[in-house]
């Protein structure tokens, strides 16, 4: 199964994100790694990722920083 999001911690490159579980919009500059949303909750947020609206997302060659 192919995901259409960007999870948690992936490399990303400077763009807008949009959390998959509530909607809560991120912009920024080529990152380390992606954030968790600021209004992340267990209970509500599930897939743990940002859909990518702008941008390039997640580094093909460098998905995970810390992996």
């Amino acid at each position: 199964m192919q995901k259409d999001y960007v999870p948690y911690g992936s490399d990303v490159a400077a763009g807008t994100f949009e959390c998959v579980d509530c909607g809560h919009r991120y912009s920024n500059q080529a990152k380390t790694s992606i954030p968790p949303c600021p209004q992340h909750q267990k209970s509500t947020h599930t897939r743990n990722g940002w859909k990518v609206l702008t941008g390039q997302g997640d580094a093909e060659k460098d998905p995970y920083p810390s992996r």
